[in-house]
């Protein structure tokens, strides 16, 4: 069955208006987990609750797994107590503490209640792990075994608890204590002979984490070793869950959009569905700050009045040198934030970076500089403007290059996220040292310009 988005959505409607569920679960069994989800929320709010519905569990669960935290609540008040406490039982608990951890204690808990005893630890367990940890995002839908399976052993209890386990690509191996032994994957077992033991063929220098690893290392690790999952362990090497690979692009894909927030000085996430109320009320603070930093700029001018009124002409490049300055700063910015979420920033590594960095002002500075330098001369037929402009843009590009550098460098250094220096911050700064910069140097050669 082949539709684009318009017919699907109008195939559901008409499904539900007539009250045919064979219909409907036709359709939904055909769509993806993440298509379901986008029918759920393009549906007239009247129309939602019959959606839920028609759905069997198991498409319920996999819609579910899809959504964010409110559209996910809204579905468990549509399906009642007793659908939804199915629901959650049969959700990846990772995923579940994640939900619940953003809710108050008495929401919170009347959700636990309605679980089974046996769930419900296994979600508080999870939930006792800082955020933004390992342990945070594990699951303990896992397959494990003792060291003296065979083959044939594992085999059949992989099949055994394949329905429930996350991810059946390892197999991983544990002593009476649960201590992480090694690891088998899955195809290990098949190229393996039925009767092989365990003990042969696993392999027992396991890659692990400890509960503890915040979960941008953990990424970074997976991405390292291209791993589909990595097992998460506590003190002795207790195994306690993994981390799989779908929960790690959800991780770089959120922190990816809080370092873009950051970066753009809106502090928090806006998205499409913001309402302009709060929009508005995320990105004021730092606007403020930064507005009130920005008037320091209006400082400088008014100090070089005289300058200005003398040479009329240095105005006409206040804007491209102070814009000029702010866009270096901001590039050199991008990939320093870029570059700390992946590598680790050695003393050496950062030393490189910033000799680079500075090669790199060097270079631009010095070719755009002779470019507004021509362009200086050739308008106002004055050798010394266009000394003046040209030298004032390679100094200021290169600071600006340098500030967009270090600050974030320093920021890591003091255990803060890099991401907080701002595109914004660095622009507003970048534009009053371009200022001072650009006005100090045509003042030096003031008796010259006129």
């Amino acid at each position: 069955m082949h539709m684009n988005v318009t017919e699907i959505d109008m195939y559901v409607l008409r499904a539900l208006e007539a009250g045919d569920k064979v219909q409907l679960l036709a359709l939904a069994e055909e769509l993806q987990p993440y298509d379901l989800a986008g029918v759920y929320d393009r549906l007239p709010g009247k129309q939602r609750a019959g959606f839920v519905i028609y759905l069997t569990m198991e498409l319920l669960t996999a819609m579910v797994g899809e959504m964010e935290r409110e559209p996910q609540i809204e579905v468990f008040e549509l399906l009642g107590v007793e659908r939804t406490a199915q629901l959650m039982d049969r959700m990846d608990k990772d995923d579940l503490a994640g939900l619940l951890g953003g809710l108050s204690e008495e929401r919170k808990q009347s959700f636990l209640d309605y679980m089974k005893e046996e769930e419900s630890q296994a979600v508080r367990h999870l939930m006792t792990y800082a955020p933004e940890t390992a342990g945070r995002i594990m699951t303990n839908r896992y397959v494990w075994i003792p060291l003296h399976f065979t083959v044939r052993n594992a085999v059949e209890k992989l099949k055994e608890f394949a329905e429930i386990a996350e991810s059946i690509s390892y197999l991983y191996v544990v002593d009476d204590e649960k201590r992480l032994l090694g690891v088998v994957s899955y195809r290990d077992l098949i190229l393996a002979d039925a009767e092989e033991r365990i003990a042969d063929i696993m392999f027992e220098r396991v890659i692990s984490v400890p509960s503890d690893m915040d979960q941008e290392v953990v990424a970074r690790m997976i991405e390292r070793y291209d791993f589909i999952a990595v097992p998460v362990v506590e003190d002795g090497g207790i195994l306690v869950g993994i981390v799989t690979v779908d929960d790690i692009i959800d991780v770089v894909i959120r922190e990816a959009s809080e370092d873009i927030a950051k970066l753009s000085a809106s502090g928090k996430s806006i998205d499409f569905d913001t309402k302009a109320i709060v929009a508005a009320w995320r990105r004021l603070p730092w606007l403020i700050l930064l507005l009130l930093i920005g008037i320091i700029s209006g400082t400088i001018i008014s100090r070089f009045e005289e300058t200005l009124d003398k040479v009329v002409a240095l105005a006409f490049f206040m804007p491209m040198i102070a814009g000029m300055t702010g866009n270096t700063g901001t590039q050199s910015l991008a990939v320093v934030v870029r570059g700390l979420t992946t590598r680790e920033a050695t003393s050496g590594l950062i030393k490189r970076l910033i000799w680079r960095e500075l090669l790199v002002g060097l270079m631009i500075g010095g070719i755009c500089g002779t470019l507004i330098s021509v362009i200086a001369y050739v308008w106002q037929g004055s050798p010394v403007l266009g000394l003046v402009v040209g030298s004032s843009l390679v100094v200021t590009l290169v600071i600006g290059t340098l500030a967009g550098t270090v600050i974030p460098i320093l920021l890591y250094r003091l255990k803060v996220d890099p991401a907080v220096a701002s595109g914004p911050l660095i622009t507003t700064l970048n534009d009053i040292l371009s200022l001072l910069i650009y006005f100090g140097i045509a003042t030096a050669f003031l008796e010259y310009l006129i």
